[in-house]
């Protein structure tokens, strides 16, 4: 089912807009939960609190994009789940691994003093990110969105786990660059 078809289930409130986001999102939005949460049990919550969301806010809003809608939703409703259990040392700490790498570029969402200035980081992380070349693009969202290891980047991309590490160290290292050049509130 398209995209349209299904936000216009949710329109119309017809139950079945679920059950059709699930069959066609469902794998997609699991994976970013568990690269985050790493339970089985965690991932089921998550996708069902996705899904919960997605009808709670479609309407009023009508999302360009419904994946990257979901997958929004399910990244930060798994990224709450997992600060609230506390669970730093589940997944061989890939969660927390992966938010310390960036904390030294960006701060955390509770230091942005503003919805402003939260604004303008996001903005020029994008206008970084489409700067770079495709595929070093697609490593760091992998990294830093869907929070894959450094083993399945470099698997997906058929390059070794060095290099993608140290694409990933160098990319880290123009950001913050390129952001201090750019002003924003770090």
């Amino acid at each position: 089912m398209k995209d349209e078809d299904i936000i216009g289930l949710f329109w119309k409130r017809d139950e079945t807009a679920i059950s059709e986001t699930s069959v066609k999102y469902g794998p997609y939005c699991r994976k970013i939960a568990r690269n985050i949460l790493f339970n089985s049990e965690d991932e089921e919550e998550c996708l069902n609190d996705t899904w919960l969301c997605a009808w709670k806010t479609i309407p009023p809003k009508k999302p360009n994009r419904l994946s990257t809608y979901l997958g929004k939703i399910t990244r930060n409703l798994s990224l709450n789940l997992f600060r609230n259990k506390k669970a730093e040392k589940r997944g061989g700490g890939q969660t927390e691994l992966v938010l310390s790498e960036l904390s030294e570029c960006v701060s955390s969402p509770e230091n942005v003093e503003t919805s402003v200035e939260e604004a303008e980081l996001i903005s020029a992380i994008e206008k970084f990110l489409w700067k770079q070349p495709e595929e070093k693009r697609n490593i760091f969202i992998r990294r830093y969105w869907h929070l894959y290891s450094v083993k399945e980047i470099a698997e997906i991309y058929g390059i070794s786990e060095s290099k993608t590490a140290s694409v990933l160290f160098r990319m880290r290292n123009e950001l913050k660059n390129f952001l201090e050049k750019e002003g924003a509130a770090l």
